[in-house]
C-alpha cells in the first residue's frame, strides 16, 4: 500500500481527535504499523516488509518511522513528520526512544507480532492494549468524503453488474467469468479488483466458495460476489444469476430473499440496534421457511478495510449513528443443490439510509 490522500482528507483533525481518545483511556504512545489505522491517519500505508514502518503518537508528536529508501514514498500531509532509518539503524528503539516513558501503549491490532514482543522487550514497564478501542470510535464514523469514496466505488460495481446482464455465462468455466468480473471492476474506475467469488449450481451452496474449473451450464444458479478499491474505500456487492429459466422452488426461494433483503435495507436508520437489522432481514426468511439454510450474519462494515465494524449480527447491540456503512447481504444455501445471495451497501444517515449500490436486484437471466 502507498499514500492513499484524497483531497478532503483532514488527517490534522484525525489526529487531534484520536489524541482525545488516547487521553480518555489514559494511552501515552499510540504504534500502528500495517494495516489501516495508519492509512487513516496520515495517508500512508506501510509495506507489509520485515522493515519496520510504523507511526507515532504521542500527546506532543507524531512521526512515521520508515525505512529511508521508502522514505520518498511518504507526501507531506502537515500532520506527521517522518523519520527514516538507514539499513544498520534499530527501528525498534527509534521508536521506543520516540514513545519515550509510556507507561500504556496501544498497539495496531495487525502489528506482526515479530515487532510487538521486541517492543515490549524495549519498552518493558509499560502496559500494551489493543489500539482497536482508540482506533475504532474514528474509523467507523464515515465523514463525508469518505461516504463519497464509497459512493464512487458502489457506482463502478453497479456498472460491471449492469456489464454481466449482457453476456453469455453458459459454456465458461467460473475461473474464466472471474477473471472477466476483475477486468471491469479496474476498467470501471477501480484501482484494483480485491476479491471475486464466482460460485455455480451446487458450489453457489458455499458462501466463499473459490472460482474453479467448474464450465456453468443451462440451469445452474450463479452467485457473483465482488469488488476493489477505489480511492482505497473498498466495494462489495452481490448479485445471483441463473441460465435459463429457474425451477419453481428456486423462484420461490429468491422471491423470499428478495423480501428478506428489503427488510433489512428498511430496517437502516439512527438509533437502530444492529442486531435488530439482521432480525428484520431473518424474519422473512423464518416465515417463509428459508432460515434454516441462511447461515451467516447479516452484514459486515466497510471502508478502507472490506470486513471491519459494526457488525450486523445477533448479539451486536450497538446502536447505529449516522456516518456507519455496512452491507446488507441475506443469503439462501442448501448444501450441494444451489445457492443465492443479494448484498448492498448502505449507509445510515440523520433521516434513515442511503444505499449505494442500486443495480436491480431481481434474479437476472442469462444464457
Amino acid at each position: 500500500m502507498t499514500a492513499i490522500h484524497f483531497p478532503d482528507a483532514d488527517y490534522a483533525g484525525r489526529i487531534a481527535r484520536v489524541r482525545a481518545a488516547m487521553a480518555d483511556q489514559g494511552v501515552d504512545a499510540l504504534l500502528v504499523s500495517v494495516g489501516n489505522d495508519l492509512p487513516y491517519l496520515t495517508g500512508y500505508g506501510a509495506m507489509p516488509s520485515e522493515r519496520l514502518t510504523m507511526g507515532v503518537i504521542t500527546a506532543n508528536d507524531s512521526v512515521i518511522v520508515i525505512p529511508e529508501l521508502e522514505a520518498p514514498r511518504v507526501v507531506d500531509r502537515g500532520a506527521s513528520s517522518v523519520h527514516p532509518w538507514g539499513e544498520t539503524e534499530d527501528p525498534i528503539a527509534i521508536v521506543a526512544k520516540l514513545a519515550g516513558r509510556a507507561r500504556r501503549v496501544a498497539v495496531g491490532a495487525q502489528t506482526w507480532s515479530v515487532f510487538l514482543v521486541r517492543l515490549q522487550q524495549q519498552l518493558g514497564g509499560a502496559q500494551f492494549v489493543d489500539a482497536t478501542a482508540v482506533t475504532r470510535p474514528l474509523r467507523i464514523i464515515k465523514d463525508e468524503s469518505e461516504i463519497d469514496l464509497l459512493r464512487r466505488a458502489g457506482s463502478a460495481v453497479d456498472a460491471v453488474v449492469e456489464r454481466l446482464r449482457t453476456i453469455k455465462f453458459s459454456g465458461r468455466t467460473e475461473a474464466q467469468l472471474a477473471r472477466d468480473v476483475m477486468e471491469m471492476t479496474v476498467e470501471e474506475g477501480h484501482e484494483v479488483a480485491t476479491f471475486h467469488i464466482v460460485a455455480s449450481g451446487p458450489n453457489a451452496a458455499s458462501p466463499h466458495h473459490e472460482p474453479g474449473d467448474r464450465v456453468i451450464g443451462d440451469g445452474d444458479c450463479v452467485v457473483v460476489d465482488f469488488g476493489g478499491r477505489l480511492g482505497a474505500y473498498c466495494s462489495d456487492t452481490t448479485r445471483t444469476f441463473h441460465v435459463g429459466e429457474p425451477t419453481a422452488e428456486y423462484s420461490e426461494a429468491f422471491a423470499a430473499l428478495e423480501a428478506s433483503q428489503s427488510a433489512g435495507r428498511a430496517a437502516v436508520g439512527p438509533g437502530v440496534v444492529a442486531q435488530d437489522v439482521d432480525r428484520a432481514a431473518r424474519q422473512v426468511l423464518v416465515d417463509s421457511g428459508h432460515a434454516e439454510w441462511f447461515i451467516h450474519r447479516l452484514g459486515h462494515g466497510i471502508g478502507l478495510d472490506g470486513h471491519e465494524d459494526p457488525y450486523l449480527v445477533e448479539g451486536n447491540t450497538e446502536v447505529l449513528q449516522p456516518g456507519m456503512a455496512f452491507s446488507v447481504e441475506p443469503g439462501i444455501y442448501m448444501p450441494g443443490q444451489w445457492g443465492m445471495r443479494i448484498e448492498d451497501i448502505l449507509v445510515c444517515t440523520q433521516d434513515g439510509r442511503e444505499c449505494l449500490n442500486n443495480s436491480p436486484r431481481s434474479l437476472v437471466i442469462v444464457e
